[in-house]
């Protein structure tokens, strides 16, 4: 069930009453770098809430962005773990760091 079916209407400080609303979307752009909904006053027209969510476009270039700052970590234990040690001890530090 969508929840503007469930929660139709909200209070508005505007009117100072109970109001049915609309909700206004608004897609990630330049200037925003995330989407975005104002929950609205029918009657009045006035932004009660704005609702904010990282875009999906956004999200992506994070999970790059660990995954290489996590790749590189990697790399610099290893370099820095004694060579000497068994295989099994040093992918043991190396996952306790």
């Amino acid at each position: 069930m969508d929840l503007l079916e469930r929660f139709p209407r909200a209070w508005c400080d505007t009117c100072e009453t109970v109001r049915p609303i609309v909700l206004d979307m608004m897609k990630a752009k330049e200037k925003h770098d995330h989407d975005a909904a104002d929950i609205v006053c029918e009657e009045c027209k006035s932004i009660l809430v704005t609702l904010h969510a990282p875009s999906a476009a956004r999200s992506g270039v994070r999970t790059k962005k660990a995954a290489k700052a996590s790749e590189m970590a990697a790399q610099e234990i290893d370099r820095l773990i004694d060579p000497s040690a068994p295989d099994e001890e040093r992918q043991r530090r190396k996952r306790r760091l």
